[in-house]
């Protein structure tokens, strides 16, 4: 049987949609908070962005191209636009109709109410005119479209009015006004003593009611907006570049400005949509009508920044799992055993107490880091600057081609050589996507390490809304690999061989090849087999069709992959022993678990790699064991209760499609029984703490 058939797979940007389905369903799903639910519906539309700025960019250069290639499904460039073009307006639709027929009266119903201006009172009315003069038309700016003013080069993802003029002796038409992104989006209205609740505006209808303004002698036709988005790919030949520094800058300055890829119009007219499609050298098929608002992602501070707790999930307070007692000293805890949490249930703070202690520690020699995504106000990076002020040595590896975050990476690799910190960026032609730190101290009896190795990355805020597993340890054979492993990214040696770590792009794709091969042959040979993965996404196609082999021979194949799978679970004679689920809720999955029942006595590995041919060769990656048998069983209970999920878990069908796991008498979400089982630890801290 040729498991390569097209027909066992399916299209990954098909795939990726249906994720992002995921995520809308949870703003249709009424048991979730109202301001939650906004909140996923912004984040439907965010993903929506990138997707077109990266993936759709990538296929429309390789339409323009010529090419005829397919991927593992058999589609072509443009039969992938087609069905991602069809998709894309179905799930655009349901994401209007979410928020017109339900978030929109429910919050409204809640006292957060969303006004268009021309039903603004007439007191709110003066207080917004007024507010326009006074600070939004001062920053506005007229573009004429003519032969003596071309077309502006609007930037990406930036909010447009396409202004429709008549008048006496007019040499255009047409102008542009482009909306300055430091203007806020969503405008609230004057608080009035003893009024109830919330009441807002957009910007772009205020400025469409009052566009009038900056067109004297002339009469506004019509001002209709429109949004850009444009390829945001970086195209950086690294072996050419001598600064890849200043390379990137120069490439994100020309991110802005990249060649248009789709356009979004909100009631503008057919014939001057297909002249903005003329101007932009866009078809029809580019083109997504949208209802009101434009964009919903500025919709965001609104979700995550009212102060209404009674519309959102219940806060919780992450478990502080070091520092019981008087005896509050890390490495003490490290050098007792390995450590292992999960975040956010397991506080973050452990994390940044490694790296903060070891600053401060004067028996701390050196430092060593990899950041491939930090928060803007990073609290890692001052420690990091005030150890090196100190005389440690800090090493840090930035990685500055990660991806939407590659200027907060600059800006935070100056900060640090100017402190004297030795940043480097990785290894020529690979990013730099494992998760691992490592403390050098002079000790008693003699230099040890002590290492942090985790599925996720150094960065604060989004520890608390993602789910990822963090490690800490001091054993010489994982710590030996770490420092090998550094040695490699930031040097010219080569990579021994490791001891305990997979790591990628050396090793990483045949070790996972040859553990499914092994459940392979324990199947066939009577033993006990079965592998369980969870990942973010499942694409490359010798582990799927390794998978397919392993299912052919009996081994139950259990794969719990948030976003993307290209795997065709339950076809007869190929699949039927692979079941592949999908959790998307309160907190992105982010953490990669996987688990080989080898013969009865199980392997269990973490890391930061999905299995997809970008994390197996183009990015370092590192994958580590868990070995004790208190980690063992930890990492078991894991697995255990996501697999029991029968909430926020759906299955995926042999056709691509997704259904809802089988309810059962008793309703289990992982999520949140991981934060009562959390809750449950905190009150037990707490009574030690006090007896």
């Amino acid at each position: 049987m040729d498991l390569s058939d097209p027909k066992f797979y399916i299209n990954r940007e098909l795939s990726w949609l249906e994720f992002n389905q995921r995520v809308l369903d949870q703003a249709t799903d009424p048991a979730v908070p109202l301001l939650e639910r906004l909140k996923f519906l912004c984040i439907v539309s965010s993903n929506l962005d990138e997707f077109f700025e990266v993936r759709v960019a990538g296929l429309k250069q390789v339409l323009q191209a010529g090419s005829m290639s397919t991927g593992p499904d058999g589609l072509t460039a443009a039969q992938q636009l087609d069905a991602i073009s069809d998709r894309v307006r179905r799930m655009v639709r349901d994401q209007y109709a979410c928020w017109r027929q339900e978030i929109q009266p429910g919050l409204a119903q809640n006292g957060v109410r969303f006004h268009r201006y021309p039903d603004v009172g007439k007191e709110a009315r003066k207080h917004f005119t007024e507010y326009f003069e006074r600070e939004i038309f001062p920053v506005l700016t007229p573009l004429a479209i003519d032969p003596a003013h071309p077309f502006p080069q609007l930037l990406n993802k930036s909010l447009n009015l396409i202004v429709e003029l008549e008048g006496d002796d007019l040499d255009a038409d047409l102008a542009v006004v482009q909306i300055p992104r430091i203007l806020p989006r969503v405008l609230p209205f004057p608080k009035k003593k003893g009024a109830q609740g919330d009441d807002f505006i957009f910007l772009g209808n205020l400025i469409q009611a009052h566009v009038g303004r900056l067109f004297h002698g002339v009469k506004v036709r019509g001002a209709h907006m429109f949004r850009i988005t444009r390829n945001s790919n970086l195209y950086v030949d690294e072996e050419e570049a001598r600064n890849l520094l200043r390379a990137i800058e120069d490439e994100l300055r020309k991110l802005n400005r990249g060649n248009a890829v789709r356009l979004e119009v909100q009631g503008c007219p057919k014939d001057l949509t297909k002249r903005l499609c003329g101007i932009f050298n866009l078809e029809e098929d580019d083109v997504y009508r949208a209802e009101w608002p434009l964009n919903m992602v500025r919709l965001m501070p609104i979700a995550t920044e009212l102060d209404r707790p009674e519309l959102k999930y219940k806060r919780f307070t992450p478990v502080t799992v070091v520092g019981l007692g008087e005896e509050r000293d890390i490495f003490f805890h490290i050098r007792r055993g390995d450590i292992l949490l999960h975040h956010p249930y397991d506080s973050f703070q452990t994390v940044l107490d490694f790296i903060g202690q070891a600053a401060e520690d004067p028996q701390t020699l050196a430092i060593k880091q990899t950041l491939y995504r930090t928060s803007s106000d990073s609290p890692i990076i001052p420690l990091l600057i005030q150890a090196s002020r100190q005389g440690k040595q800090v090493v840090v590896v930035i990685e500055l081609k990660a991806r939407f975050d590659e200027a907060a990476n600059i800006k935070w690799a100056r900060q640090l050589r100017e402190a004297g910190v030795d940043v480097v960026y990785g290894v020529a032609g690979l990013k730099t996507h494992a998760k691992m730190a490592m403390i050098v101290r002079k000790e008693y009896d003699g230099i040890r390490r002590y290492v942090h190795l985790g599925t996720g990355n150094y960065h604060p805020s989004t520890a608390r809304l993602y789910t990822d597993l963090s490690y800490f340890t001091a054993r010489p054979d994982i710590t030996e690999d770490v420092a090998n492993l550094f040695n490699t990214v930031t040097g010219v040696s080569q990579l021994p061989p490791p001891n305990k770590l997979l790591v990628a792009p050396w090793h990483l794709h045949k070790r996972v090849l040859a553990l499914i091969e092994a459940e392979t042959e324990n199947a066939k040979a009577g033993r006990p087999s079965g592998i369980f993965a969870k990942m973010n996404s499942l694409v490359q196609e010798e582990v799927i069709e390794a998978l397919y082999r392993a299912s052919c021979a009996g081994v139950k194949v259990r794969l719990l992959v948030r976003g993307i799978c290209a795997l065709r679970p339950g076809i007869a004679g190929v699949s039927e022993n692979i079941e592949v689920r999908s959790i998307v809720g309160r907190f992105l999955e982010h953490s990669r678990v996987y688990r080989f029942e080898n013969g009865g006595d199980p392997l269990f590995f973490l890391g930061s790699a999905d299995w997809m041919e970008r994390n197996f060769f183009h990015r370092v990656e590192a994958v580590f064991p868990v070995e004790s048998d208190g980690m063992k069983e930890h990492v078991q209970e894991i697995i255990d209760c996501f697999w029991r999920d029968n909430v926020k878990a759906e299955i995926l069908q042999p056709d691509g499609d997704y259904l809802p796991a089988p309810g059962g008498e008793t309703p289990w979400d992982a999520q949140e029984e991981f934060l009562a089982e959390a809750a449950q630890r905190r009150k037990r801290r707490a009574a030690a703490e006090q007896g």
